[in-house]
């Protein structure tokens, strides 16, 4: 058994449209190049989309795992590109707000991976619901993604306002995406910390990567293929996303201290 445990990572935001799922997918598959064995899981349970911005139909997904007996291993999904995803469904409204069975099911289900993932991304939904902040606690590191539109920096503000304050959660990782530019990223990143300074002490904001508007990523997302693949892989945004997957590779996951101990959701359940 492996002296470490995964590192499990949550992808987030405060507000929709972000381009948060497309990071994810292309997270990764940068990962999966850099030789990690990675698990995405589609977090955002009700209005999922990770195979479909694959361009995927997986048989099966989380719902089949909740209310169909269907196990992890029917569920999880061989991608092309060298990492496996966990679908979930869309427009399934009893997928909206796991149950506390649900949740503990989940946990034992994913616990079976942990001699088996180095990197478990959790594509988590916008917003601040309760499914939101709970894949939020699940996650050892949470990268919270913005756009510069003022209505992005202050949903983001609101999802770490709520983790901190609700639930004490001090440490968070930004992504500035669709940036003009490295200044105004580093701009709109400034002003969230400052606001997180002031109203939330305590809170520590570290600027992990930022990715340039890009018209291949419009392009990648309508062909249905990852962006850091084939012949949009030069292009800016894909080259950016490269370098975050890089800064990713080098966090650290935790030691493994106790092998009896499930590595997913074991703060929150047991904790």
């Amino acid at each position: 058994m492996s002296d470490t445990l995964p590192l499990v990572m949550s992808v987030t935001s405060g507000k929709g449209g972000v381009g948060k799922t497309n990071l994810s997918v292309n997270l990764a598959c940068c990962l999966a190049r850099m030789g990690k064995r990675v698990v995405l899981v589609d977090a955002d349970l009700g209005l999922a989309n990770v195979d479909v911005v694959l361009g995927l139909t997986p048989q099966k997904n989380l719902f089949h795992l909740f209310h169909e007996g269907a196990s992890l291993r029917d569920v999880l999904f061989e991608t092309p590109y060298g990492f496996s995803i966990l679908p979930a469904s869309s427009g399934v409204g009893e997928m909206l707000a796991l149950s506390t069975g649900q949740k503990l099911e989940l946990l034992e289900s994913v616990g079976e991976l942990e001699d088996e993932v180095d990197c478990l991304l959790v594509d988590t939904g916008a917003g601040i619901s309760d499914n939101v902040l709970y894949f939020n606690l699940a996650a050892q590191e949470r990268l919270v993604v913005l756009t510069p539109e003022p209505t992005s920096l202050t949903d983001a503000y609101a999802l770490i306002k709520v983790l901190k304050q609700t639930h004490g959660v001090e440490h968070f990782k930004v992504c500035v995406n669709m940036a003009q530019d490295a200044k105004s990223a580093k701009e709109i990143f400034s002003r969230l910390y400052q606001a997180c300074d002031h109203f939330l002490g305590g809170v520590s904001l570290d600027l992990a990567g930022i990715i340039p508007r890009d018209a291949a990523v419009r392009e990648a997302v309508v062909a249905q293929k990852p962006l850091c693949v084939g012949e949009r892989a030069g292009r800016p945004a894909a080259l950016a996303m490269e370098r975050l997957a890089e800064t990713v590779s080098r966090w650290e996951p935790p030691r493994q201290t106790d092998g009896n101990i499930k590595f997913f959701w074991k703060k929150l359940l047991f904790g």
